[in-house]
């Protein structure tokens, strides 16, 4: 199979229908079709695209259509969704094809006797659209917000109370962007430059990112990330920008003994293990042992040693008590800091999901912080941007731990410029061009 959108709805369909990861929906059917660059490219567009917009795109049903879009045969509502998310974001694709090529899917798909309903609705769609965004909007802030941007209620009034209406909508524009790629430099194996220079001469445009000194953003488009110079041989390892600031907040020093206490996948593990200069010892712990794979095939990529492998629920690990200059709880979270990476998050999760992440952890810090040493350093953070599990956990764990105090990064430290009185430091995408983060460094 070799058409971009047919492919692109059996992606949809399952993601809708079967709930599977927009990822692995993707993946599986990219694998049926030996499709170019471009189309490749396309069906990702429309697969990551369309799920980031599904409320915007079944608002448009509702006041298009004569059925509401939960009243269509779910696999009708997949198709409007990719004309209407074509005729409303992509400049290179005309009109004129966004429509027919939308009523031959519907005709491929079975709703021969519906094409008259996708051909009228997204003909009406195009033609409103030629005096402005026929968008009808409500003029209450959360819900104009939620539907403009494609975003839950409930995660636009967390924003709003954070952040006000105008960053709020700053935010959602950002999370509806394709997302960067960021690679962290191992200077074990080679310097910054030499993986610019290499990178450039392959026609790939790369950025260094202030603060970071192992960090390249790829400009652009690239093919298969196994194939640019230097993966193979360890050169790098993909991590975003964000995530590279946790490590060096905890800055852990060569001959450390370090606990990572939430490794898998294993990016902050291995970028520990760098900033020691793979001197001293490193538990990676986590109890995905599935996950850990991913860890142990970048460990022996990147050619570093003092990384060792513990499977398990850290919440049970009573040997590392008073062990550990420095341990890392890089917490499970909702990830409402990576919602442009992961388009799934927004539908997925809920107030009641983030409550009990916010339970686990609580009870993941607790136990770690048993593990550091008298002046060891714990470092807690996360991906999201929901204060229920970020300075709600930290003020928790204060209630019961008196001796524990928030310690600022040093003024030299990467993540100095991100943090804020008392000691946090957080990551605003929309300001710094990141993911989303959270990060606090203890000391005891």
């Amino acid at each position: 199979m070799t058409n971009p959108r047919q492919l692109a709805f059996l992606a949809l369909r399952e993601i809708y229908r079967r709930g599977v990861f927009t990822d692995i929906a993707l993946n599986q059917v990219l694998k049926t079709a030996q499709l170019n660059s471009v189309d490749r490219r396309l069906v990702t567009e429309l697969v990551y695209g369309t799920v980031r917009r599904r409320r915007t795109l079944d608002a448009l049903i509702d006041q298009l259509g004569k059925k509401k879009a939960h009243q269509q045969p779910p696999d009708l509502r997949v198709i409007l969704h990719l004309g209407l998310y074509q005729l409303r974001t992509s400049e290179r694709i005309p009109a004129s094809a966004a429509v027919n090529t939308t009523v031959e899917l519907a005709k491929e798909n079975k709703f021969q006797r519906l094409t008259g309903v996708v051909n009228g609705l997204l003909r009406q769609y195009a033609r409103l659209a030629t005096n402005g965004d026929p968008l009808q909007l409500p003029t209450e802030p959360v819900q104009r917000l939620g539907v403009l941007y494609s975003f839950p209620d409930w995660i636009v009034k967390i924003w709003l109370e954070q952040l006000g209406e105008e960053a709020t909508e700053q935010l959602c524009q950002w999370f509806n962007q394709a997302p960067s790629i960021d690679l962290r430099v191992n200077p074990l194996q080679v310097s910054i430059e030499e993986v610019e220079t290499a990178m450039r001469s392959l026609g790939i445009d790369v950025c260094r990112l202030p603060q970071l000194p192992q960090a390249l953003r790829v400009i652009g488009t690239i093919g298969t990330i196994q194939q640019l110079p230097g993966f193979t041989e360890g050169w790098w390892t993909i991590q975003d920008s964000s995530a590279q600031l946790v490590s060096h907040l905890l800055n852990p020093q060569a001959g450390d003994m370090v606990i990572d206490a939430c490794a898998a996948p294993g990016g902050k593990t291995t970028h520990l293990a760098e900033l020691m200069t793979d001197q001293g010892k490193i538990w990676a712990c986590d109890r995905a042992a599935s996950r850990l794979k991913k860890l142990q095939e970048n460990i022996h990529r990147l050619q570093l040693h003092s990384i060792q492998i513990c499977t398990g629920d850290s919440r049970n690990y009573p040997q590392f008590t008073n062990t550990a200059d420095a341990v890392l709880v890089d917490a499970p979270c909702s990830g409402l800091g990576t919602l442009h990476r992961r388009p799934d998050i927004r539908w997925r999760s809920t107030p009641e999901t983030v409550k009990e992440l916010a339970l686990l952890q609580k009870e993941l810090l607790e136990q770690a912080a048993t593990w550091v040493k008298p002046n060891g350093v714990l470092v807690y953070a996360t991906c999201t941007l929901h204060p229920q599990e970020n300075e709600g956990v930290i003020e928790s764990f204060f209630q019961n731990h008196p001796h524990w105090h928030i310690e600022p990064p040093p003024p030299n430290s990467p993540a100095a410029v991100f943090c804020s009185p008392p000691g946090w430091v957080k990551v605003l995408p929309h300001q710094h061009q990141m993911d989303g983060f959270f990060m606090v460094r203890l000391k005891r």
